[in-house]
């Protein structure tokens, strides 16, 4: 076996394990949606669209969202560590470094994307994340907390990819009644000022970037 079929046979029994239930079809549909969005993908973006989540798959290991006060410095410790498990991985299964470097920097950055590359990564996992992963995180989240994360989700996608997402329907109603409120920008805080005049308030909304 090489050692790039090594890394992903590491990758998949890794992530079979996960006490999160879509943890699996998510990888695949990842690389699935990498493969359609660039047909040529090489097996650096394969590999690294397959095992960009590795790290919640490991109890132990994977960070807590609970340990950050903000979602985005916990996407990228979670990007990191997962990058970081790669990086065991493919060492064990004797990847050269260069490769795995290009790994690395990948899962590292595909959260953000931030170059053409990391940009087909990011947009593959957040398609993903509404063909596959949207049903269950409300299951277990709630209607508040994943219309926040399909607000977040949403907004983080390439415009030419918002498209592909704004053509997916779910069977149960509630879900599609949730899925449409992904547009709202989420108020952050509301501060009340005086007007100069002194005879009326003035309201001003801070919107989450």
């Amino acid at each position: 076996m090489d050692s790039i079929e090594c890394t992903k046979q590491r990758i998949r029994a890794v992530i079979a394990a996960s006490k999160v239930q879509e943890d699996s079809r998510h990888a695949e549909n990842t690389l699935g949606w990498l493969l359609r969005l660039k047909p040529d993908a090489d097996e650096t973006m394969q590999i690294a669209a397959l095992g960009h989540d590795i790290e919640r798959a490991l109890d132990a290991r994977k960070v807590k969202r609970a340990d950050f006060t903000d979602y985005d410095t916990f996407k990228a410790a979670h990007a990191r560590n997962s990058a970081e498990i790669l990086r065991a991985i493919m060492e064990d299964c004797g990847v050269p470094q260069e490769t795995a470097g290009q790994v690395t920097l990948l899962v590292s950055r595909h959260e953000t994307g931030g170059d053409p590359r990391a940009d087909l990564i990011k947009n593959a996992d957040g398609i993903s994340y509404f063909h596959v992963n949207m049903p269950f995180y409300y299951q277990r989240e709630g209607w508040e907390e994943t219309k926040r994360r399909c607000v977040w989700g949403y907004r983080r996608l390439s415009a030419g990819v918002k498209k592909i997402v704004e053509d997916m329907a779910y069977p149960d109603e509630e879900l599609m009644r949730l899925y449409k409120r992904r547009y709202e920008r989420p108020i952050r805080k509301i501060r009340l000022t005086l007007h100069p005049s002194g005879n009326r308030l003035g309201i001003f909304f801070s919107l989450t970037s």
